[in-house]
């Protein structure tokens, strides 16, 4: 039916109403488009309140054309599956443990370094410059997943079932760590034994002394109570966390380019909001610790890095990570 032929039975204000219906069905905008967020911890933890914070900038700044359903807890895959998924185009965000994918991307495996930072604000300007840049094209280029943001924040430490009063203390202990290679290196050259074992069991092997130590952050030595079995925190600050915001580039090219620029707004600005609550939660919870008794002990940091510079260094070449690595360490 044309505007202009209206029954004669709608007049007056039958008229108007009927008229009034029609625009308003007219201009009702089309069916938001639902994209799917999948993450591996709980929703008491930052991973999930930062997605939530980026879920709510987007459908923010798209006026709800663009809403996001937010999948915790692993309900989607362990974080390698679900960057699996990613790449092939079957899901569209998640927060990625860089360290878990390194079979993916050959360059996510700089992150696994230890001492690459050396201090916080080194680890900003490197993730916000330069380096980070260049980090998240070769990770794009490899894999066909898109980083948006660098999340993270927390400064990694050693957990004991034993004092730490030097370093000589470190010699012979099992230390949990994860299995990749500048990782295993480094604490083999301070003298510990890497011991891999899955997260899910590490409070039951300190207990039963199949391990006498890890390598976590405040929160998680708080949140997974690991300071009941192994109360003795050694502050070697050996590296800061970063976790990946995704996008699979299968999702990311569907998008007009104002959808681009709302994604990417919205990841910037839960970029800051993620680091500065991770940053938050991590003192904290070193508060907490303390005060439940755990025992801190400083670290001779440099001394740690002159041990391990020789193996370490000649790992970083096998891997061709050295220009990543020159990169990262030459920031200011």
């Amino acid at each position: 039916m044309r505007f202009h032929e209206v029954p004669r039975y709608l007049s007056g204000w039958r008229l108007i109403v009927a008229t009034g219906l029609l625009f308003a069905a007219l201009a009702t905008p089309a069916e938001a488009r639902e994209l799917i967020f999948g993450h591996g911890a709980t929703e008491d933890t930052a991973y999930h309140l930062s997605a939530e914070r980026f879920k709510q900038l987007l459908e923010e700044k798209t006026d709800g054309e663009l809403t996001v359903n937010l999948y915790s807890n692993s309900v989607l895959g362990h974080e390698t599956e679900m960057f699996e998924q990613q790449t092939a185009g079957a899901l569209d965000f998640s927060i990625i443990n860089p360290g878990l994918i390194s079979e993916f991307s050959h360059t996510a495996s700089i992150f696994s370094i230890p001492f690459l930072y050396r201090d916080l604000d080194h680890w900003r300007h490197v993730l916000d410059g330069e380096a980070g840049q260049e980090i998240a094209q070769r990770i794009e280029a490899e894999t066909g997943v898109k980083v948006l943001a660098y999340y993270g924040g927390s400064t990694r430490q050693i957990v004991s079932t034993r004092p730490l009063e030097t370093l000589d203390d470190l010699k012979g202990m099992k230390l949990r760590t994860n299995p990749t290679r500048p990782v295993i290196t480094a604490w083999a050259a301070l003298g510990t034994q890497p011991t891999v074992m899955a997260y899910k069991e590490i409070y039951t092997g300190l207990q039963l002394g199949a391990i006498d130590g890890l390598l976590n952050e405040a929160e998680w030595i708080y949140r997974m109570r690991f300071h009941e079995v192994a109360p003795y925190i050694g502050l070697s600050e050996h590296d800061i966390t970063v976790r990946l915001l995704t996008i699979s580039d299968d999702t990311w090219d569907s998008l007009t380019p104002p959808e681009q620029q709302a994604v990417q707004a919205a990841a910037d600005e839960s970029e800051q909001y993620a680091r500065n609550l991770q940053i938050r939660l991590d003192k904290e919870s070193r508060d907490k610790l303390e005060a439940e008794g755990a025992t801190f002990y400083s670290m001779d940091r440099e001394r740690m890095q002159q041990i391990v510079a020789g193996p370490l260094g000649q790992v970083i070449n096998d891997m061709g990570l050295r220009d990543l690595y020159e990169l990262i360490i030459n920031t200011q």
